[in-house]
């Protein structure tokens, strides 16, 4: 996939994308100094990795405000890249080191020695309620869960466990803002943009801590 990248880079990125799973050194290297010179010459509005996880490969994304957007696997890396593209800014590119603390933290989290992240987050993908939603759900604590209905009080409208449960299924900051610790009154699980296994695999996961 070819995002509309500035003028300068997108013919090079074009042709880099298609060997991102094996980049030669000097190719790697290139790529790397194209994107150290977007940032610098201020053309880069988004940086993006891709890390691996225990729940499969895991698009990062990151502006100059903070991580923007985590995508699990099954939600199409390609189609979420073009979706920050038409909602944020089409000057996109694969730079991995702009998003080193965040891969690091993650990689902590899965390795059950992180309980809680370190992150600036850009929340600009989340508007009212949803927001307020949003920002509560990192009080829930580590190894613990909420239900819609608690959450619901907590954000400030009783009634609106319906949109607590449409927050949490377009939350655009997985893991990191733990959704997956909200369930449903009865104690089942409920909906998860990761899939109900990665669902049970994280709250598995943090009870174990």
């Amino acid at each position: 996939m070819t995002l509309e990248l500035s003028p300068d880079h997108a013919e090079v990125v074009s042709l880099l994308h298609p060997l991102d799973a094996g980049l030669e050194p000097a190719i790697a290297s290139l790529h790397a100094r194209l994107a150290r010179d977007a940032q610098l010459t201020h053309t880069l509005d988004i940086a993006y990795r891709i890390v691996d996880s225990p729940l499969g490969k895991l698009l990062l994304a990151a502006t100059d405000r903070g991580i923007v957007r985590v995508a699990f696997e099954l939600e199409d890396h390609d189609a979420v890249l073009q979706f920050l593209a038409n909602t944020v800014s089409p000057r996109i590119l694969q730079a991995p080191a702009r998003l080193d603390d965040a891969a690091r933290e993650l990689e902590e989290y899965f390795a059950g020695t992180r309980t809680e992240f370190d992150l600036t987050l850009d929340f600009r993908l989340s508007r009212g309620f949803r927001l307020n939603v949003l920002r509560h759900l990192p009080r829930i604590p580590y190894g613990d869960t909420a239900s819609y209905a608690q959450v619901a009080q907590a954000a400030g409208s009783p009634n609106a466990v319906r949109a607590v449960g449409t927050a949490c299924a377009t939350n655009p900051l997985p893991l990191i803002v733990p959704c997956h610790r909200v369930v449903k009154s009865d104690g089942n699980f409920g909906g998860y943009l990761g899939g109900i296994e990665a669902k049970r695999a994280l709250l598995r996961l943090e009870a174990a801590a």
